[in-house]
């Protein structure tokens, strides 16, 4: 997962990801299987509209991923800088990068409040890593090499490569469901799976079974982006050596996103999933799961914490 870096792999984790990728390929192939039952009573129309979804959704996952840096980039409002322009955080990124033995990234800088980062890019040769200028305002040079120690740990796993295959599935579900929706609006609900108009139209059936289809991956793309976060966190916390650091870059950043008026949060969402923290107003966990957390695209702050702490625990025994 990390070859040719020095990033620490996580066997735990990577089980637990292995795990999720292994369901979301059961969920994938009992779609397949439900969509050939299903095309074998379905309309020479109908089964265009269901290989026009999947050549579509296979579009959208190759160009999000050969275009992620552009995309992003474009979405932050942010612009490449070079070392001239930003002497300290070029040297950070260079120490880094150093410390993981990999190629060092295209840095960006994002002129705004928010305190934030991401990195991301489909290899370490086309990757770019980009900070907002609140998150430079706002940490010490130790945390802020943390955070870019934990961004640049998606790039040695190839997180964006990860991400965009199990998102294909839920990329065509949607797509279905959208497809399916307006054919019956337009005019095939005429149409049946027997042509006497008793039975339940074909395209309701595909739109039925796409809609639960999108649900489970939709939960376990979730879950999977959650474990990439504990992942990076830990990894980027070993490179370091540390944790401290990267647990007070965590705290203060989701302090400072709480102080951010909740309209420039909205604005940010479309890179929620690429952000070192979730830009929207964190609310402390003081009890168990909830639907929050299982929608969620980040760990809570308290469980990043926790698994910091072990991370220090695991340091000092080395010592």
């Amino acid at each position: 997962m990390a070859a040719r870096t020095r990033y620490a792999p996580d066997r735990g984790l990577t089980a637990r990801m292995t795990a999720t990728m292994f369901l979301l390929g059961l969920v994938f192939v009992g779609f397949i299987a439900a969509i050939i039952g299903i095309g074998a009573a379905t309309h020479a129309s109908d089964a265009v509209i269901v290989l026009f979804a999947i050549v579509l959704g296979g579009g959208a996952a190759i160009g999000s991923l050969f275009y992620s840096d552009k995309i992003a980039l474009s979405t932050a409002r942010a612009e490449v800088v070079s070392p001239q322009q930003a002497p300290q955080l070029h040297g950070i990124v260079d120490r880094v990068c150093a410390l993981a033995d990999m190629p060092k990234p295209r840095v960006a800088i994002s002129k705004t409040r928010l305190p934030n980062a991401f990195a991301t890019g489909r290899n370490a040769e086309k990757s770019v890593l980009c900070v907002t200028t609140g998150l430079v305002d706002l940490l010490s040079p130790e945390e802020l090499e943390g955070v870019i120690a934990h961004e640049l740990s998606h790039v040695a796993h190839k997180d964006v490569q990860v991400m965009t295959i199990a998102s294909f599935l839920a990329i065509i579900a949607g797509l279905l469901i959208r497809f399916s929706f307006y054919g019956e609006l337009f005019g095939g609900g005429r149409r049946s799976n027997n042509n006497n108009g008793g039975a339940l139209p074909i395209l309701l059936i595909i739109m039925g079974v796409s809609i639960v289809v999108y649900a489970v991956s939709f939960v376990l793309i979730r879950l999977l982006s959650r474990y990439r976060e504990l992942a990076a966190d830990r990894s980027g916390a070993l490179l370091t050596g540390q944790p401290s650091a990267l647990k007070s870059a965590l705290v203060k950043v989701s302090s400072g996103i709480n102080t951010i008026p909740t309209k420039d949060l909205r604005s940010a969402e479309p890179l929620n999933a690429f952000f070192f923290a979730p830009a929207m107003h964190v609310i402390r966990e003081k009890s168990g799961k909830n639907l929050s957390t299982l929608f969620s695209t980040h760990p809570s702050l308290e469980r990043r914490l926790a698994e910091l702490d072990k991370v220090q625990q695991q340091l000092n025994q080395r010592q």
